[in-house]
């Protein structure tokens, strides 16, 4: 049993790229002295020079960029502590400014790899029997800094898939402060090694529900015997740090899904943010929001992160916490089962586990799934996706890791009530970098974050070599009739 190629190919666009804040020097010590120096020659350049460059500026990013303008005055805000009070800036100057500090990025500059599948948030205009279906990609750009990225597909009544055109109206979000419960405020602090006296007074003082401003508030009403204290400067700042991990990300709702880019905000995730794995999650009172779990990279550490959207324009991003949530490649389960969230986990590096959570956002371990068994997955092996909910169980594709370090793919069937409790597995790889198929960004690499079933037929579109994606898909019934039990 094989997965079945398609010939819907989506490949690494250098031209799209991103407006975003740029430092002099990437933000080292020196370019303090460099930012006011810049901000002072800009502001004595000749009313005509920099009439003539602004304009220019902006008739050159609003071909890739809509919103141009409001990217450069934000840029320009940015560094406004460096303006004298006195200072009556023009609106060609502002844009100027904004452009001397701000650099162009291209997103997949490097590569495009990793989807994930869920339905898409519109079905209008659709012929019958057909699945308008969205898509989050990983871009990989300069410094191999991964952000994340949207594409929508359209599955048609005769099996076929083809991708939606990719808009070069490029945007990133508006972020804003993210919100806290004390539980999980507490368990986040907890795990980081930050529980004080300091911190448990500041948790006394914090209402059940609180945003950074709050703890900013109550860290001010801390008395002075605490707050003074040489000892209480390290727990009053990672409270902030850990606080301030949590953010919102607000796109404009007639931006093009294919156009939203979500690229690292806070400091867990500076080197980028990976893989994320969504999901359409059914909650029992029958509401539905996508979900999904991303990994999180500092340059040092890695920590899979929540999303959770109503309609994948405005997100709410948050920090994980408990033994469950340590490694790479969490992937919820798309409803309750047995009144509790689950995840497929790797706690340990190389098997697949289960964890549990009473609120999504705090997991523990909740026993082993599978693992390493045949040599095709000897090194390590994990889930591609979200289970998928069947009448026969919950199907899981799973990459192995083999030697070489090549990846593929396979499948396991699990119990529907105990998805500890594994059916059926595949005893070989259902998809396996073959020829030209092992070339790549990262070589001998097949790799999803999870497909789709519609009219019986699975879905998966995967990352070839870390560089590129291609769509494949099997019968249901076809596959699960192949597993060993």
């Amino acid at each position: 049993m094989t997965l079945t190629p398609h010939e819907a190919l989506l490949e690494n666009d250098t031209s799209r790229v991103v407006a975003r804040f740029s430092l002099p020097g990437g933000g080292l010590a020196l370019s303090n002295s460099r930012i006011a120096q810049i901000v002072a020659r800009v502001l004595s350049t000749p009313t005509e020079t920099v009439q003539a460059t602004a304009a220019a500026v902006l008739s050159d990013l609003r071909a890739k960029q809509g919103d141009a303008a409001a990217v450069m005055a934000a840029n320009a805000r940015a560094v406004g502590s460096r303006l004298l009070h006195d200072h009556a800036v023009t609106e060609a100057q502002a844009v100027l400014l904004g452009a001397a500090f701000t650099a162009e990025y291209a997103i997949e500059g490097a590569a495009l790899c990793n989807p994930s599948t869920m339905v898409h948030p519109s079905q209008k205009g659709l012929a019958p029997g057909e699945l308008r279906v969205a898509l989050s990609l990983r871009g990989i750009g300069e410094g191999h800094i991964s952000s994340i990225e949207f594409a929508d597909a359209v599955i048609s009544a005769d099996g076929t898939w083809t991708f939606g055109e990719r808009s070069h109206d490029t945007s990133l979000p508006a972020i804003s402060p993210g919100e806290w419960s004390l539980p999980h405020f507490q368990r986040a602090l907890e795990q980081a090694g930050s529980l004080t006296d300091v911190s448990s007074a500041v948790l006394n003082g914090l209402p059940d529900e609180f945003t950074m401003s709050e703890l900013e508030t109550t860290l001010l009403e801390l008395p002075v015997q605490l707050s003074a204290r040489p000892d209480s400067h390290q727990p009053m700042q990672a409270m902030r740090e850990v606080a301030a991990s949590a953010y919102r990300a607000d796109f404009s709702a007639d931006s093009p899904l294919s156009g939203r880019v979500m690229m690292p905000v806070v400091a867990e995730e500076s080197n980028g943010v990976e893989d994320a794995r969504f999901v359409l999650f059914t909650h029992p009172d029958g509401r539905t929001e996508y979900r999904a779990t991303y990994t999180a990279y500092d340059g040092h550490r890695i920590a899979p992160r929540l999303i959770t959207s109503d309609d994948l324009v405005s997100f709410g991003i948050h920090r994980l916490a408990g033994s469950g949530a340590l490694n790479k490649g969490m992937a919820l389960f798309p409803r309750l089962v047995g009144g509790t969230h689950l995840a497929l986990s790797r706690t340990d590096g190389e098997t697949i586990s289960l964890a549990a959570s009473e609120d999504g956002l705090t997991w523990d371990e909740s026993g082993t799934v599978y693992r390493p068994t045949e040599m095709w997955e000897v090194i390590q092996l994990g889930n591609c996706g979200s289970p998928i909910e069947t009448a026969e169980g919950w199907l899981v594709l799973t990459h192995g890791v083999g030697p070489l370090r090549t990846y593929s793919l396979g499948a396991l069937l699990l119990d529907l009530e105990d998805p500890t409790h594994v059916i059926a597995r595949t005893r070989e790889p259902l998809l396996k970098p073959e020829g030209e198929m092992r070339d790549g960004y990262v070589p001998r690499v097949v790799y999803s974050c999870g497909g789709i079933v519609h009219d019986g037929t699975f879905w998966v579109p995967v990352g070839v070599g870390d560089s590129r994606v291609q769509v494949y898909s099997v019968g249901v019934d076809e596959l699960l009739a192949s597993m060993t039990r």
